[in-house]
């Protein structure tokens, strides 16, 4: 596997397994919530997701770099300088076809991430993901590379 800069033409390739990978998410978020909160939040969410993984693959950015593994991306990761003066970024997007799950592809990513972040003069990296069941894996992986969780809670009512 290699790791290597995003180019525009991976972009497609990207919305299209990001799309797969994260129903299984969507649908463990719609089990938490409900479903009346749920599609309040989120009626459209392909479209929602499609638009949030295509404004973070900006090829322009230099931030955004893609695992390529027998000539198909197979995993993307982005980052954010976020708090430049606080020396903290962040691991922003990151997704892993579904049929390369648990391969390592993630782990390499998030580490690979991290190391950018590093060199860019950050002493924090921070990513962020969900405590449900469906974001269970992506737990997995942040915390094999070695990440601290700090419990949030966030609460929803209908009104």
């Amino acid at each position: 596997m290699e790791i290597r800069p995003l180019k525009k033409q991976d972009v497609e390739r990207i919305v299209e397994f990001s799309l797969r990978a994260w129903e299984p998410v969507y649908e463990s978020l719609e089990k938490a919530l409900g479903e009346e909160i749920f599609r309040r939040q989120h009626p459209d969410w392909r479209g929602d997701q499609r638009r949030a993984v295509e404004g973070g693959c900006d090829p322009e950015s230099g931030r955004v770099w893609v695992a390529e593994g027998g000539g198909v991306v197979v995993g993307f990761v982005a980052v954010e300088l976020n708090s430049p003066e606080e020396f903290m970024g962040e691991v922003s997007i990151l997704g892993v076809d579904p049929d390369f799950h648990g391969g390592g592809v993630g782990t390499a990513l998030t580490e690979f991430a991290t190391e950018k972040l590093r060199e860019a003069g950050m002493r924090v990296a921070m990513v962020e993901t969900g405590g449900d069941p469906g974001h269970a894996a992506a737990r997995r992986t942040y915390e094999k590379a070695g990440y601290t969780l700090l419990p949030i809670a966030r609460y929803f009512r209908n009104l």
